[in-house]
């Protein structure tokens, strides 16, 4: 059974052994989430570790699903610090280790987060992905709305320039 929880800054600090695994294996298996390859265990361990502190101060959101007792998956929302910007988030590194695809952990991933943004009184998120990636198609068929594409805007994990495509939606109260 795999249980989706949302993480404190302790707790971070706690998987973060796993969470690295986790995001090591999503850049290892191509997934431009802002890491070049080979990503080495300890970069993957620090990243996480220098997350905790932004986790505490509520600027960033983290939710995690255990699957036999480790990390098979993971979501974030980034929370602007801007006045005017305060009814809006970023969906973040939403991941799923590759042993785990194919069984809908990445929709539960995004429902969730998107129903927790929901709950804070978010109206809109926005997010940006490779383009021609497999989250694509998953952004598509969860409702989201494409904005458009921005050229060599990222590179692969291999390091090649790809453009991506940034996505919205609306949800909570303001949602259509």
């Amino acid at each position: 059974m795999t249980v989706i929880v949302r993480l404190g800054g302790s707790d971070v600090l706690a998987r973060a052994e796993e969470l690295a695994d986790l995001l090591a294996d999503t850049v290892d298996d191509g997934a431009s989430v802002g890491f070049l390859a080979p990503l080495g265990r300890a970069e993957a361990l620090a990243w996480w570790r220098q997350r905790a502190a932004a986790v505490d101060t509520g600027s960033l959101a983290v939710w995690a699903a255990s699957a036999g007792g480790r990390v098979a998956g993971t979501v974030s929302l980034a929370f602007p610090d801007k006045a005017n910007s305060r009814h809006r988030a970023e969906l973040v590194k939403l991941m799923v280790h590759r042993n785990a695809r194919g069984r809908g952990l990445g929709r539960r991933l995004l429902a969730t987060a998107e129903r927790a943004a929901a709950e804070v009184g978010i109206t809109l998120l926005h997010l940006d992905t490779e383009t021609g990636s497999p989250a694509e198609s998953l952004y598509r068929s969860a409702g989201w709305t494409r904005a458009g594409e921005i050229p060599d805007y990222a590179t692969t994990p291999a390091g090649a320039l790809c453009p991506t495509t940034l996505f919205y939606k609306r949800v909570g109260v303001s949602a259509p």
